[in-house]
């Protein structure tokens, strides 16, 4: 249980978070949120170019979530 809790309070944007990552998020002020953003935005894969649609994108990341859940 102290590893689901410490990785809540270490939580990061994400295209799909969880039910728990969700209210983790919500719970943490404003400017945390934002640093939090700007930590994963100086991310390199953040600055990397691709032919990926956004479509693309949101399908790769259900295919990780659904993975994940099955797991």
């Amino acid at each position: 249980m102290s590893q689901t809790k410490d990785n809540l309070t270490r939580v990061m944007p994400s295209a799909a978070p969880t039910e728990a990552e969700i209210e983790a998020w919500v719970a943490l002020p404003r400017d945390e949120q934002v640093r939090r953003y700007r930590e994963m935005f100086k991310h390199p894969d953040c600055n990397t170019f691709t032919t990926d649609t956004p479509d693309d994108i949101l399908a790769a990341a259900r295919k990780r979530v659904a993975a994940r859940r099955h797991g």
